[in-house]
């Protein structure tokens, strides 16, 4: 399944680091358009990556509609940030930084958050003094650069020990309307079940602070997707494993404000049965309150869940919107959903069962969801074959104004994944 397949990748460092350590990132100027035969989709790839690189977390958009991401090898051996922009009728990717994966940090499983510095944050799964994981920031040179190749500054904002501070984050980190930063980490804190934790600036660098230790079950622990805030501070977020004594399949769980500190309500556990189990992505917050994720296995048919959970008088509903089909239009959802303004979201599936290549599960696929009065309409939008285009689809999308998608694949094009863009 692809939780075991992750959970394994995750662990597994040492031998993969000593690979990554022995190659080079490829620079590569180059787009490929494929046209889909179903609902008129065209799909172009931005990037297609080289040297056991694996883009896992999706990309970041600016104002400008440069797209930003890291890659969890390659570089200097321990991972790269990068940029993508536009030229002329194609993209530039240029290496903003390169992990070296020792004191600096390594293997950035999360994306990148823009500031409004216009510098870049995210984390590191390993690396710094203690070699337990990094938050970091870039900055792009003081001077205007004529070169893809124009590196960014690293500034270590906080490294963890492993310890009650905890370690290890999987996730990228966001910010509140103060400038203060907030994150996961997934081991770390009590018993070793990963914390939520907050960075606060101040003139002589950055304060660590732990909102939560996560206790094991019934409470949820290895909480690998990013935070999402909702209001009056509020935030919500996923555990990958936790919640039922009779399957620890994971929790969506909410942590209050209040004048003591935080309080924590698990306000769903997972089953492992037609409700899903083991949410992957972070959660996505409608204006009315409610939340969408994700989960990868379990549901009707072993493929995933597409769920909403809704807010009522102190308490929640959760409701199955989607559950796949093992060998159809895709299956086990894996990522972060996008939600448009109308209420659609969209998200991508590791597994189509069309193509019989990728493993002979299919090569994933994206797909949209479209609420109407008589439930969810769904919509599988492309198809990965494993060729030129791609394949197993392992991050969140994002969305623009015009309606186009992007998003990364993890594999399939030499083993090293691509960056792409979806058209309607």
């Amino acid at each position: 399944m692809v939780q075991q397949q992750i959970g394994a990748s995750i662990f597994d460092f040492s031998l993969r680091a000593a690979k990554a350590a022995l190659v080079v990132l490829g620079i590569l100027v180059t787009i490929l358009t494929v046209v889909a035969t179903a609902h008129a989709q065209t799909l172009s790839v931005l990037h297609t990556f080289t040297n056991y690189v694996q883009p896992d977390a999706g990309v970041t958009m600016d104002a400008a509609g440069n797209l930003y991401g890291t890659t969890r090898y390659g570089g200097n051996g321990g991972g790269l940030v990068y940029k993508l922009a536009h030229k002329g009728s194609g993209w530039v990717l240029s290496p903003l930084y390169s992990f070296q994966g020792h004191n600096d940090g390594g293997f950035p499983m999360g994306g990148v958050t823009i500031g409004r510095d216009g510098n870049l944050y995210g984390t590191t799964f390993i690396g710094g003094q203690f070699g337990a994981g990094t938050v970091y920031k870039l900055s792009p040179p003081v001077t205007f650069c004529r070169s893809v190749l124009c590196p960014w500054t690293e500034t270590l904002l906080y490294q963890f020990t492993g310890g009650a501070d905890g370690g290890e984050p999987q996730a990228g980190v966001i910010f509140d309307s103060a400038g203060n930063l907030y994150g996961t980490t997934g081991v770390g804190g009590t018993g070793n079940y990963g914390v939520v934790f907050k960075l606060t600036p101040s003139s002589s660098g950055w304060t660590e602070s732990v909102l939560y230790r996560f206790a094991g079950p019934p409470d949820g622990y290895d909480p690998a997707g990013a935070l999402t805030f909702g209001d009056n501070g509020t935030l919500y977020g996923t555990t990958d494993l936790g919640g039922g004594v009779t399957c620890e399949c994971g929790t969506v769980y909410q942590l209050t404000p209040s004048g003591s500190g935080w309080t924590e309500q698990v306000i769903y556990r997972f089953q492992g049965l037609n409700d899903g189990g083991f949410p992957s992505g972070s959660i996505v917050l409608d204006p009315e309150g409610n939340l969408y994720g994700a989960t990868s296995v379990y549901g009707s048919d072993d493929g995933g869940t597409i769920f909403e959970l809704m807010p009522s008088n102190g308490h929640w509903t959760f409701s199955v919107l989607y559950s796949p089909t093992r060998g159809g239009s895709g299956f086990q959802p894996v990522g972060t959903l996008a939600r448009s303004s109308s209420g659609t979201l969209y998200g991508t599936f590791f597994y189509a069962g069309i193509f019989q290549s990728c493993g002979g599960e299919g090569c994933g696929s994206v797909f949209q969801l479209s609420p109407s009065p008589g439930g969810w309409v769904y919509t599988s939008l492309y198809e990965f074959t494993g060729g030129e285009d791609g394949g197993e689809p392992n991050g969140g999308l994002v969305l623009d104004s015009a309606g186009n998608l992007y998003g990364t694949t993890g594999g399939e094009v030499l083993g090293y994944g691509s960056a792409f863009e979806l058209a309607p």
